[in-house]
Formats: structure tokens, C-alpha cells, sequence
């Protein structure tokens, strides 16, 4: 690691341990409002509609949390991010999540000091070329422009499975998804990667999406989710929870249909103590008994997330594939609310 690296990575941690001092939760409260970090624009994870307001698949966890904490998903103020800007901003107390298309990662979590409260899409890198190229194979790349993001784990990847395939490319470094997809199209580059969730939202937006592909090799684990700053559990906690929340809902089949008769009282003992009306788990967070039925009603559950923002009936069309429920054979999973 080369000493600019290094101290970079130094200042990003010093910055979280400083901002991690205070209580977060104290902070959203007296605020009034959450702060959180999210793309610059991405359509179907985070990106403002026609009007201005942020829509998507991460921007729903966003306002999950804003909801459990202080009663309205509204009270939102979304910073956008790039890969470089996201965590010094998480650091130095600008933001008090970020959710963020981001990757777990080791150094993430104990370098740069966070904490990454679960996975809310289970992802791999890909490449998409368009059809004219006449590539069907990332491994007949040898010699192409590729548009990268800096600051991800997409360069490192990149870079690995050139070199373990004894293939060579030029980097065109990029720092927005925007911009990444103007010098794609202006043919700046041959290729674009970044994560194969990424690239299908991307080519969604595209005027003729169907003249290009996307490559079939994914080349890496990218488990992304939301984090906070190492040193507050609490807010962690909540974090974490919320998301959980989302997550037992679909699984419980809680719905945005059925909410209002389900948090009434149920005989499913972990329905009520998920909405509230049996235990004290709100108590135990710091929270309103109804945090989480006020989390899932501004959404729905995990899965109406999934199928409003990304789903296969939407442009960008995902199948849930390994972000099904794990009773489905997918690896969304929540430890039981108790």
C-alpha cells in the first residue's frame, strides 16, 4: 500500500472514530431528519424522479429507517455520493448512513472503520458491450477501453481477471454511473463494468437497449448493502433491524395490503412482536413499539421493494435469483425477531 493510500485510509478511520463519539440516534432525532448517503444517480436503487424526489431500491431502506426512527419516511435528506466522496462523508458525520450500491468488504469494515448492518442484494460484476462489437466472452477482451468507476471494488476486480487471464485493457476512469454511461455511448470505451445490477439498470435508460449485451462471465462477489460508522452499536442496531424488518415481513407474508389488519394482532407470535403488539423490542432499540410497522408501511415488505424499483415487471428487470427469500432458495435471511 503506497503512503497516499495509507493515509487516506488513516483519515477515513480517525473520521469515523470522531463522528462515532456522539449518538446517532440522539443526532436524527434533534435533527429532525435522517441524513443519508446515496448515488449520484442510478435508476432503480437511487435516483430523483421528474419532480425531484429520490425513488428506488435503496432509497426505500433509507426511508425504512427514517420512518422507524422518526415516524415518517419523508424526513429524508439524501446527500448523493460517488465512489470516491461516499466514505469520507459516512466518516465525518455529513451523512449518518449510506446506502449505496456498496460492497462488503474487509478492509472496508476493518480498515476503513464501518460497519455494513447486512446485505439487501446479493451481486457480482459484469461487463456489457454493445452487440456490434461482436464480443461473447469477457475473455475476448484482450486489448479494449474498458470505462471504470474509481474508488470501487470493480477497478481491483477488473484488474485481477485481466491479469489472471493473461489479458491486457486501458482504463478510462470514470467517477459518476453518468458519466461512465456518456463516454460509453460516445464510444469513449469498448466496455463498461461495474456490478451486473448496475449495467441492467443502466441499460434500461438507454434509447435502444437492445444493441447491447451484457457478457456472461461474472467475475466477483459484490454483497451490497447499507453501513454505518464503526463505535455506535445502537444506531447500528437500528439499522441493521430495520432492515431485518423488511425482510421478516415478506417472509411472514406482512404486505403493505395487509399491514393495517396484521398490526392489529395476529396468533403468529413473531408477526406481533415484529409490529408491535406483543414484546418490547421497539423498547429495546430505542425505538416506538410500532417502529417497524412504520418501516414497512412506507414500501412494503423486502420483496414489493424488490418487485416496485427492480424487479422483472420494471425496465431494469431482475429476477430475484439469489435475492429470493432463502425458503425459496435465495440467500435473503433474517434472524428471528425474539
Amino acid at each position: 500500500m503506497n503512503k497516499s493510500v495509507l493515509f487516506g485510509a488513516m483519515t477515513v478511520a480517525s473520521l469515523a472514530a470522531g463522528a462515532a463519539a456522539a449518538g446517532t440516534l440522539e443526532d436524527v432525532q434533534a435533527r429532525g431528519k435522517l441524513n443519508c448517503g446515496v448515488t449520484t444517480g442510478l435508476v432503480g436503487f437511487a435516483a430523483p424522479d421528474a419532480n425531484g424526489e429520490w425513488k428506488g431500491f435503496d432509497v426505500a431502506v433509507c426511508r425504512a429507517v427514517a420512518a422507524a426512527v422518526l415516524g415518517d419516511g419523508n424526513a429524508v435528506e439524501f446527500v448523493p455520493t460517488t465512489g470516491k466522496t461516499r466514505f469520507t462523508a459516512l466518516a465525518s458525520g455529513e451523512i449518518d448512513m449510506l446506502a449505496r450500491n456498496t460492497t462488503w468488504t474487509l478492509s472496508r469494515d476493518v480498515d476503513l472503520k464501518f460497519t455494513f448492518v447486512g446485505v439487501n442484494y446479493y451481486d457480482g460484476q459484469g461487463f456489457m458491450a454493445p452487440k456490434e462489437l461482436g464480443v461473447a466472452s469477457a475473455k475476448d477482451l484482450d486489448g479494449a477501453t474498458v470505462c471504470i468507476q474509481t474508488g470501487t471494488t470493480t477497478e481491483l476486480n477488473l484488474a485481477d481477471f485481466f491479469r489472471a487471464n493473461n489479458i491486457s485493457y486501458e482504463p478510462v476512469p470514470i467517477e459518476t454511473n453518468a458519466e461512465a454511461q456518456q463516454q460509453y455511448l460516445a464510444g469513449a470505451c469498448d466496455v463498461f463494468t461495474t456490478d451486473a445490477s448496475g449495467l441492467a439498470a443502466t441499460r434500461a435508460t438507454f434509447e435502444n437497449p437492445q444493441d447491447h449485451v451484457l457478457l456472461p462471465e461474472i467475475v466477483s462477489k459484490e454483497p451490497l448493502g447499507p453501513l454505518v460508522r464503526h463505535g455506535d452499536n445502537e444506531w447500528g442496531d437500528i439499522v441493521r433491524w430495520t432492515l431485518n424488518a423488511l425482510i421478516t415481513a415478506e417472509e411472514l407474508g406482512v404486505t403493505s395490503a395487509n399491514l393495517a389488519e396484521m398490526s392489529a394482532g395476529t396468533n403468529n407470535p413473531e408477526i406481533n412482536r415484529l409490529l408491535g403488539t406483543e414484546g418490547t423490542l421497539g423498547e429495546m432499540l430505542g425505538l416506538s413499539a410500532t417502529w417497524a410497522n412504520d418501516a414497512i408501511a412506507v414500501s412494503g415488505n423486502y420483496g414489493e421493494v424488490f418487485e416496485a424499483n427492480i424487479g422483472e415487471s420494471t425496465p431494469i428487470g431482475l429476477a430475484r435469483g439469489l435475492n429470493a427469500q432463502w425458503t425459496d432458495g435465495g440467500l435473503i435471511y433474517s434472524p428471528p425477531f425474539r
